[in-house]
């Protein structure tokens, strides 16, 4: 962060830090789902719910929250985030049974959701459009290490406190980043009013997607149902979106292809990865016995993966294109969940390890080039909704992934459900390199990154 100033400094620690607390609760509980399970006597399928609502609250309330900080102001809507995600996070640690857990977690979601829509748009605002793709870089490796570093921090917490303190360990982070953000630049809202309709409709047909996931194996009626219900819901907001100049869904921006190439690749690459996090934990735990610090320092070859990847892999290869790096990632990453599916580990974790490391590769060349070409393909006055849409298209992936292994389990208790979760994360990764790949084929070499907006963070955000 050379040449920054002090106010610009604290905006940027304002910003990354609350961005740092949402991310990693979206996955620090992940490593606690089978000590979860055991405390309130409820099954798999039931306790993972705890991480469902949460991403539930995220991908009901990044759009939402886009739209009303157009309206209200940004700072005003990202320091609401910031109270609301503590005050949920002391309730999840006060929590005397499953469904309040739950409940809390939810409430803690929509705290979150405010605070990720607004990170790249309030960056922008605080150190100016020539530092844009530096700040793309800094939030994009925020996101991508505390993603996938949230099972390790759980498993460090675990092995020495109760699992209340997963929650309260949010609060103190919560504080810097409430502290720092009064240094946030005031961003004057626009004259756009706020639709309360398409809120509501939008919230609404995202519950109705969460149905059609959760009940496809064993309600088919009652999925197709609330899939024919959310398409209709979703057909009303665009009907409503074609009239007014600012849609709460960006439909001028999916107008866009290298935009909604992006969206679609991000939603496969972080479904496998949501996938890969939720069945690795219980795989070490359940089926080798091993402790939460062991599966902690397990996972967290991924992350270290990622940063090692991030800082040094993409300036040798973004001369490629983001298309061809993004192609590469998602076949590696495909192929580390495929090794950790298929190796027999005979009761070690060295090939875990291995695989999650090849993982970790493989989504860092992913995750830093397809958001630079999701952001730079959007136009500077629509900054916070491609930010909005960038988070939803992350959190759709994670609940997606969340939501299959639920099924995954619920279907083949006894088959080897870890495996198979695994072998279908490979699918969506590869999935995610394909639709690159193709965009590449078809558009031609995408453009390499510019030097003067490539810059990537090294330890100035680790």
């Amino acid at each position: 962060m050379k040449g920054l100033g002090v106010r610009e400094r604290l905006s940027a620690l304002a910003v990354l830090t609350a961005m740092a607390a949402a991310v990693l609760d979206a996955g620090i509980v992940n490593v606690a789902l089978p000590l979860l399970a055991a405390r309130f006597d409820s099954s798999p399928a039931d306790t993972i719910l705890v991480v469902t609502a949460y991403q539930l609250a995220l991908v009901m309330g990044l759009l939402p929250s886009a739209h009303l900080a157009e309206r209200f102001g940004f700072r005003r809507l990202f320091v609401g985030g910031i109270v609301l995600f503590c005050g949920a996070s002391l309730l999840c640690a006060l929590a005397p049974s499953l469904p309040l857990l739950i409940a809390a977690r939810f409430l803690q979601g929509l705290g979150g959701a405010a605070i990720m829509a607004l990170g790249i748009a309030l960056l922008r605002a605080a150190l100016g459009t020539g530092r844009l793709g530096a700040s793309i870089s800094w939030n994009a490796l925020t996101v991508a290490l505390c993603s996938a570093a949230g099972p390790l921090i759980g498993g460090l917490i675990l092995s020495v406190a109760s699992w209340h303190w997963l929650f309260l360990a949010s609060l103190p982070v919560g504080a810097v980043a409430l502290l720092a953000s009064r240094a946030l630049p005031p961003v004057a809202p626009t004259k756009h009013s706020a639709d309360p309709a398409s809120i509501a409709l939008y919230g609404l047909a995202v519950t109705l997607l969460v149905v059609v996931a959760s009940s496809a194996a064993t309600h088919l009626v009652a999925s197709v149902a609330a899939g024919i219900a959310a398409g209709a819901c979703f057909v009303l907001l665009a009907r409503r979106g074609a009239r007014q100049e600012a849609p709460l869904v960006p439909l001028d921006l999916l107008a866009v292809h290298r935009f909604r190439v992006s969206v679609a690749a991000s939603i496969c690459c972080f479904t496998a990865q949501s996938i890969g996090m939720v069945a690795l934990p219980f795989y070490l735990q359940m089926q080798l016995t091993r402790g939460p610090l062991v599966t902690g320092l397990v996972l967290t070859t991924w992350p270290v993966s990622v940063a090692v990847t991030s800082t040094v892999a993409t300036r040798l290869l973004r001369g490629l294109g983001n298309s061809v790096q993004c192609g590469i990632g998602g076949a590696i990453l495909a192929g580390g969940l495929l090794l950790s599916a298929v190796l027999p580990t005979h009761g070690r974790v060295a090939h875990l390890v291995a695989g999650a490391s090849i993982c970790g590769i493989g989504f860092g060349l992913f995750q830093l080039a397809n958001n630079r070409a999701m952001f730079f393909a959007a136009p500077p006055e629509r900054s916070a909704a491609a930010g909005g849409l960038q988070s939803t298209a992350r959190l759709t992936g994670q609940i997606s992934g969340t939501l299959m292994m639920s099924a995954i389990f619920t279907a083949s208790p006894s088959a080897a459900p870890t495996t198979i979760g695994l072998a279908a994360g490979a699918v969506f990764a590869l999935a995610a390199a394909l639709l690159n790949l193709w965009e590449a084929g078809t558009a031609g070499r995408s453009a390499p990154l510019r030097e003067d907006t490539a810059a990537v963070p090294t330890a100035s955000c680790r």
